[in-house]
């Protein structure tokens, strides 16, 4: 199957779904949301269809890293599919991100208005995500996290293709 019929481009962004650890587990804290949680990469399309959900790491792990350990930026190469994402993937080969710096010209804010217009719906994934009740505050073991993302991405495709 050729990657245009299924989307013209990807959205890639990391989530972090929110633990009840306690402090001494160190990995699960994320310096960047305050709190203890698993790190997830998400694949969506333009429409914020889920595509693919990775497994759990832990919380303190950047996206890039994310994203390098789980293969993801080979995967859309070898796939031919463009991928556009935030900031946390600077230096990326193949996901676009948008500009960073203060006092950018004027050229360079209206592709990043561009940019996160053709990202902004692709973020939805997250929040569909999200939105089952059961991610709101894992309480289980945090590994597991990944393999009930995954599950929420079948029922999810199933709800959708059903109706």
């Amino acid at each position: 199957m050729r990657r245009s019929s299924i989307v013209p481009f990807a959205v890639l962004d990391g989530t972090l779904i929110r633990t009840d650890r306690v402090a001494a587990d160190r990995p699960f804290f994320s310096g960047k949301h305050h709190c203890h949680g698993m790190n997830l990469q998400v694949i969506s399309g333009p429409a914020g269809q889920l595509l693919w959900v990775s497994g759990a790491l832990p919380g303190s792990v950047h996206d890039m890293k994310a994203a390098w350990i789980w293969g993801i930026e080979d995967e859309l190469a070898a796939a031919g599919l463009p991928a556009l994402a935030d900031k946390g993937y600077q230096g990326a080969a193949h996901a676009k991100t948008p500009y960073k710096g203060k006092n950018k010209p004027e050229s360079q804010k209206d592709a990043n208005r561009a940019h996160a217009k053709l990202r902004a719906p692709g973020e939805r994934a997250n929040a569909q995500l999200k939105a089952w009740k059961i991610l709101t505050r894992l309480r289980c073991c945090p590994w597991r996290a990944g393999q009930i993302a995954k599950a929420i991405l079948v029922l999810q495709v199933y709800e959708v293709k059903a109706g």
